[in-house]
């Protein structure tokens, strides 16, 4: 099954950190990777003033597994503790990663823990620039056209710019 991600960083080595989630999710045990974007930087959203500066790194990346989307999740807080992500109230607080699961092949989830495809994917340039990137003709459930469609119809902006090819 495909499994998108969209990891980002607005805290340390942001491009290290990607690369280093990356290689986390890639050494899961049956996961072949399947396509990642170039990096975006981007402005940060719903933060406090305090942290307005930390601009993000954000990148999608793809891969083919047999686990469910409730099996990521708790693989992806494994990862984000090993980079030592701390939470806190502040759901908008800096981070050294964030790791969503956007889709996981056609499944729907809808859990106190978990919403898969994520709900905001739709409303977000830095999350559905590197999708189209990778995969514009993807169709995620529940959505009316493919990510190259939202991409379209999204207001242009200047938020999401590009940082790095490769990573």
């Amino acid at each position: 099954m495909e499994t998108g991600f969209c990891l980002g960083s607005n805290m340390g080595g942001r491009l290290r950190l990607l690369s280093q989630a990356k290689t986390l999710i890639l050494l899961e045990p049956e996961v072949r990777f399947a396509g990642q974007s170039p990096v975006y930087e981007t402005e940060p959203v719903g933060v406090k003033p305090e942290y307005a500066a930390m601009k993000f790194l954000n990148a999608v990346l793809i891969v083919e597994s047999p686990y469910t989307a409730e099996e990521w999740l708790t693989k992806i807080k494994k990862v984000e503790a090993r980079l030592c992500r701390v939470r806190t109230e502040d759901r908008n607080a800096p981070r050294t990663i964030d790791v969503d699961i956007l889709f996981s092949g056609d499944q729907v989830v809808d859990s106190d823990l978990l919403q898969v495809p994520h709900p905001r994917w739709a409303e977000r340039r830095f999350v559905v620039q590197p999708m189209a990137d990778i995969r514009p003709e993807l169709v995620l459930p529940g959505t009316q056209g493919p990510v190259r469609k939202v991409l379209a119809e999204m207001a242009d902006n200047d938020d999401v710019r590009l940082f790095a090819e490769r990573w």
